[in-house]
């Protein structure tokens, strides 16, 4: 059986060699053009006049849009319909666009964008959460609030009580392939559309809302993106739109990518913010109440951030059984680019704030942060009595404790406890620390219809199978996943299997590769297919044969049926002779879930995907200057399709998160100019910032619900494991002081922050 076997990436070859075809290495005919924004020069007020004479004029250019030539709807907004592809007037962000070039080549029109001439109007922008609450500037008429028990009775109860406040930051993407889509128009005003996107029907219906065309008009293919992250949920929108509207109007293919500064300054970030948390304990740690105060900043436009505030209150728990607690979420809009989807989907927003929770109440306290978690944690399944969320789901599946222990065993962390403890009393300079985190992580879109997939599977007469879904591949390794189950059901070998792109035309109706269901919701859609298949070939052997159906066998590339014993290819050829049909779709729907996100109650969640990371790092009190020494995980993949794949999200995932919380920083001025819009200016994990000693383990045990071969979600959940990164940090920045003061270390703990953290300390 294919499934479970550690094979290699289905285009790893192609990786290495530099031969796999991205949307910018696509031939396409001669007469292209390419295409290029003009933007906004400030981040709020409107313009007032607008000269492009000199664009026109510009070598190579052969048209230039404004929001006046646009043929139907000029938006491309994923949600609340305010995100207009070229701006009419108000401008809310510096870098959003207000017109289009057109040109013989990617530079030339670049270039021509720079030449025009625009006279502003600019006000004040509002760029910072105090700004934004004093403007009640929202994207919801006021706060959401949710909450269970009493927290206000609980806390005014409580033996011991604290209160903090945790800013945290945002982070860009940075895919390796930036945002890039080409449009080739097709008869009858058809267009096909090349994007690099995890959500090609979302592609689909906004370019068919800007033609004006039916969506069976507008077909959309995705092979592969060169990364996503979330990043390419909604951020793609502007540019298919732009392709097809200029391939359309001049009937001729149009391509358009952005260079990284462009890709930095126009596209969204994960949303930044700040916590603050007012918590009640005892005196062994176990919290008695809480009340959280998420500060959420958005950006100009909705985008996807409701749901990203949501599952940052759906995570405000992570792992922890809290009896009362309010938590309130202020969605707030700024004049910055349009914050996004991004790897955790919100959820690493609410982690950080429990986990710090826990972190400070240990301190408080004057013992080790892991017996604070362990007294706070949700019980292992099963539980008696039942313990429910914040938002009033069961938690029916808990491994946690567990887990955790078979860490902290296998990985010595009591041993390294007490060895950092006497490091730091004989280094003045250096200082170590030392972290336990934990995570749980709901699989499942909040927003509850997008929870479906489907595919499509043909069987060939000489055996050979063509797979195709509706999920995207962005490196992750979906469709190697996918095809190792298509290969399962038919026992043949995976090599049988043919993976072809993403394509609206085969499978519609198709939700973003995204909120980690990728391989939970297109493999059992392929693996509905292929039983449907399967099932007509073992109905039709066994009448053959004189057996029951059941009795067919397919394993090993055979088929056994009555005695006799032929080749997979052989059983498919006699099926077709037969006129049996070796073609079917599959269909996936999620159940058991319902939610209710007025009133934060229900099952959003088919279940959770549990893991945890034990992190020692090193600072550099003179100068803040740190490093990742060791870093164990273990983490829950229930029974995965795929360990060596997994293996690499996990550890890409750790470091993903860690460079978020350590060294991660988005700087704009006080004009809303983005200043880290280039590598040269903003730094994110390089291969020598991984931990040096990294192992990682998968833990052993099948998932409870019915999943695809009893796997569990493992795109998004490890990015929380680097949580234990920061909390580490602060453990040795509290190594600096005399035990009195707790070390509030911001989020990214840039060595700029662990300095002035540490010169907190020392004048304490």
């Amino acid at each position: 059986m294919s499934v479970s076997k550690p094979l290699a990436h289905d285009t790893a070859p192609l990786h290495v060699n530099g031969a796999a075809r991205y949307v910018d290495d696509i031939p396409l005919p001669a007469n292209a053009v390419h295409l290029a924004f003009g933007w906004s020069p400030i981040a709020r007020g409107e313009f007032t006049a607008l000269d492009l004479s000199q664009v026109k004029a510009a070598d190579g250019v052969i048209t230039v849009l404004t929001a006046n030539d646009l043929p139907g709807e000029n938006d491309t907004s994923p949600s609340a319909h305010d995100e207009p592809l070229l701006s009419t007037g108000a401008l809310h962000f510096k870098g959003q666009p207000i017109f289009i070039v057109a040109a013989t080549s990617h530079h030339a029109a670049r270039r021509a964008a720079k030449l025009a001439k625009i006279e502003v109007n600019e006000t004040d922008p509002i760029l910072t959460i105090e700004a934004a609450l004093a403007a009640n500037s929202r994207f919801e008429d006021g706060p959401v609030i949710w909450s269970k028990g009493d927290s206000d009775r609980a806390l005014a109860k409580s033996k011991n009580e604290l209160s903090g406040s945790l800013p945290f930051g945002g982070q860009e993407h940075f895919y390796l392939e930036g945002q890039a889509a080409a449009a080739l128009p097709g008869e009858n005003g058809d267009v096909l559309v090349h994007s690099s996107t995890q959500h090609p029907t979302e592609i689909q219906h906004k370019v068919a809302h800007a033609l004006n065309i039916p969506m069976n008009a507008v077909r959309v293919e995705v092979r592969r993106m060169g990364g996503g992250f979330g990043g390419k949920e909604s951020q793609g929108n502007a540019l298919a739109v732009a392709c097809a509207v200029v391939a359309t109007k001049l009937n001729r293919p149009a391509k358009m990518r952005y260079d990284r500064d462009d890709d930095m300054i126009i596209t969204g970030k994960r949303h930044d913010g700040r916590i603050d948390y007012r918590v009640g304990y005892d005196e062994n740690g176990l919290i008695t109440g809480l009340e959280f105060e998420h500060y959420i900043r958005c950006g100009w436009s909705q985008d996807l951030s409701l749901p990203v505030a949501d599952r940052a209150m759906l995570h405000s728990d992570n792992a922890y059984h809290l009896k009362d607690v309010k938590i309130t979420s202020h969605r707030l809009k700024t004049n910055t680019q349009s914050a996004t989807a991004y790897r955790g989907f919100g959820g690493p927003q609410g982690m950080i704030g429990i986990e710090r929770v826990m972190d400070e109440i240990a301190f408080a306290l004057g013992i080790d942060p892991l017996a604070v978690r362990r007294a706070n944690f949700y019980a292992d399944a099963p539980t008696k009595p039942r313990q429910t969320t914040p938002y009033g789901m069961t938690v029916e599946d808990g491994i946690i404790n567990a887990l955790v222990e078979k860490l902290a065993n296998s990985a010595e962390y009591d041993e390294r406890r007490k060895s950092v403890a006497k490091w730091n009393a004989e280094n003045p300079i250096l200082k170590r620390g030392l972290a336990l985190t934990p995570v749980k992580f709901g699989i499942s879109f909040t927003l509850t219809h997008l929870n479906q997939a489907g595919a499509l599977v043909h069987v060939y007469q000489d055996g050979s199978i063509h797979l195709n879904h509706g999920g995207t591949e962005m490196g992750q390794g979906l469709f190697q996943k996918v095809a190792q189950v298509a290969a399962s059901r038919f026992g043949v070998d995976v090599s049988n299997i043919k993976i072809t792109a993403t394509d609206t035309a085969k499978v519609p109706n198709t939700s973003a590769t995204a909120a980690s269901s990728g391989s939970d919701l297109n493999g059992m859609a392929v693996q509905a297919a292929c039983d449907t298949i399967k099932g007509r070939i073992a109905s039709f052997l066994a009448n053959q044969f004189g057996v029951k159906a059941a009795t067919v066998k397919f394993a090993n590339g055979l088929v056994s049926a009555g005695g006799e014993t032929m080749p997979f290819a052989k059983a498919a050829q006699r099926a077709y002779e037969a006129r049996v049909s070796l073609s079917a779709t599959g269909f996936y729907k999620t159940p058991k879930i319902r939610w209710d996100r007025v009133r934060g109650q229900g099952r959003p969640f088919l279940y959770f995907a549990y893991g945890a990371s034990i992190s020692e790092v090193l600072i550099d009190r003179l100068t803040g200057e740190n490093r990742i020494l060791r870093t164990d995980i273990l983490h829950d993949c229930g029974t995965s399709l795929n360990p060596a794949l997994d293996r690499g999200q996990i550890e890409g995932g750790f470091v993903q998160g860690a460079g978020w919380v350590s060294m991660e920083e988005l700087v704009w001025d006080d004009k809303g100019d983005l200043k880290t819009h280039a590598p040269s200016t903003y730094k994110i994990p390089a291969c020598s910032d991984r931990p040096m000693v990294f192992n990682v383990d998968l833990w052993q045990g099948e998932n409870r619900e019915d999943t695809v071969y009893r796997s569990k979600a493992v795109g998004e959940p490890p990015f929380m494991l680097g949580l234990s990164v920061l909390a580490a940090l602060s453990d040795a920045v509290a190594a600096c002081g005399d035990g009195t003061v707790y070390p509030n270390l911001d989020a990214p703990a840039t060595p700029e922050a662990i300095l002035r953290a540490v010169t907190g300390q020392e004048n304490t």
